[in-house]
């Protein structure tokens, strides 16, 4: 039997895992990864695939609306039987917010859980999830040691200026501050960067472009500014969230509208973005391939603020060297690419074409003044490597 680290990213229905086996060097590629979707329906799933990409689990929990304990019990039991060559012997978790109180991976006690606790009310729709998984990973293993990896440590780096709001200090001083987010994918980009572009110390924006999209500034990759700020719907527009917007509108939907808060909550986060402009789909694949003009403008909106928000990434680093595209849309879209590129050519971006359509890792033309990327990200390894480094395994 090998020994392995599991990580685990809890949603609130959905629970994503990984195994990798554990070396001196972690492989980047997981030898069982998959996940739970559904979690607290009649219709939880069971699905996996092993390291060369081929299914080897298809299947509907045997507990009808399973809780998260339920799920991570059944999946611990999946494991034993389908996975009896591997020992889990450390647990890494995803956890999105770590407040002002975590700028690295902790090791996941008592004392911590309780202050994390503490943190939910600044990320209510994900901290609870995050700590439901902890709290069953507790119950069903409690010999084995858990990591939490947080979204927001990347973005501690940045100047104080950058972390600010322009409100009252006192308001300040209980947490309401830019906090940023995706900062494992970002932590994760900038550990790959130098193996891609010899500009990799300078001045660098990367776009993780997904349902959930944000983009960061780093200069020595370190991050220096960020898109989403409180919470993870400012900044770029999204799959259904949408990005920046005047607290005005907010103001007026709840004043002259009379919409209350749950309903103001589900428009921000459920019905905008792509979503809702398009009034069709979230799903970029299908915005691109639609022929109606409700989709074409969602798709022009979405490059537009991307380009927009390029602009205000690089007067933060003082300039741009390399620009990276990661997460579901960065890596694979490539007409999004494409057009952002023609929307960013001021500022001496040149893609290659070909390159870019074969979805190279570099795709900046030879004569462009800027490196341009498609870099995958592998949120998944990053918390393996910090499980394992701060366990000392």
């Amino acid at each position: 039997m090998s020994n392995a680290i599991l990580t685990i990213n809890a949603g609130s229905s959905s629970i994503k895992f990984a195994l990798f086996p554990l070396a001196q060097q972690i492989d980047s590629t997981a030898v069982i990864a998959g996940q739970i979707d559904g979690i607290g329906t009649a219709s939880a799933k069971l699905v996996a695939k092993d390291k060369t990409g081929e299914r080897i689990a298809d299947e509907i929990l045997p507990v009808e609306k399973p809780n998260h304990k339920e799920a991570f019990d059944h999946l611990l039991s999946w494991f034993t039987k389908r996975a009896a060559d591997w020992k889990i012997i450390a647990v890494g978790h995803r956890i999105v917010h770590g407040g002002q109180l975590y700028s690295k991976p902790v090791k996941l006690e008592a004392d911590t859980l309780e202050k994390l606790t503490g943190l939910i009310p600044l990320a209510p729709l994900h901290q609870p999830h995050n700590l439901a998984g902890i709290r069953a990973i507790q119950s069903l293993m409690p010999q084995v040691p858990q990591v939490g990896c947080f979204d927001t440590a990347f973005h501690r780096s940045q100047p104080e200026v950058a972390q600010l709001f322009a409100i009252p200090r006192h308001i300040t001083a209980e947490g309401v501050r830019r906090y940023g987010f995706h900062g494992l994918s970002y932590e994760y980009i900038a550990r790959a960067l130098p193996e891609h572009s010899p500009r990799a110390e300078g001045r660098v924006v990367v776009a993780h472009l997904g349902n959930g999209s944000s983009m960061a500034a780093m200069v020595g990759r370190k991050g220096v500014a960020t898109t989403m700020s409180f919470t993870a719907i400012d900044g770029l527009m999204m799959g259904t969230r949408t990005g920046n917007l005047d607290p005005g509108v907010i103001l007026y939907l709840l004043e002259a509208k009379g919409m209350g808060v749950k309903e103001v909550t589900d428009l921000l986060y459920k019905e905008s973005g792509l979503l809702g402009v398009s009034g069709i789909s979230q799903d970029m694949r299908t915005l691109l391939a639609s022929d109606k003009p409700e989709a074409h403008e969602a798709v022009d909106m979405f490059c537009y603020r991307i380009a927009r928000e390029l602009g205000s990434m690089a007067a933060a680093a003082g300039g741009l060297d390399a620009l990276v595209f990661t997460g579901g849309i960065g890596e694979n879209a490539t007409e999004i690419r494409r057009r952002v590129g023609i929307l960013i050519a001021w500022m001496g971006v040149k893609l290659d074409p070909e390159a870019n359509a074969r979805r190279d890792i570099r795709i900046s033309a030879p004569d462009s003044n800027v490196d341009v990327l498609v870099i995958p990200t592998n949120e998944e390894w990053i918390i393996a490597h910090h499980t394992q480094t701060l366990l000392n395994l």
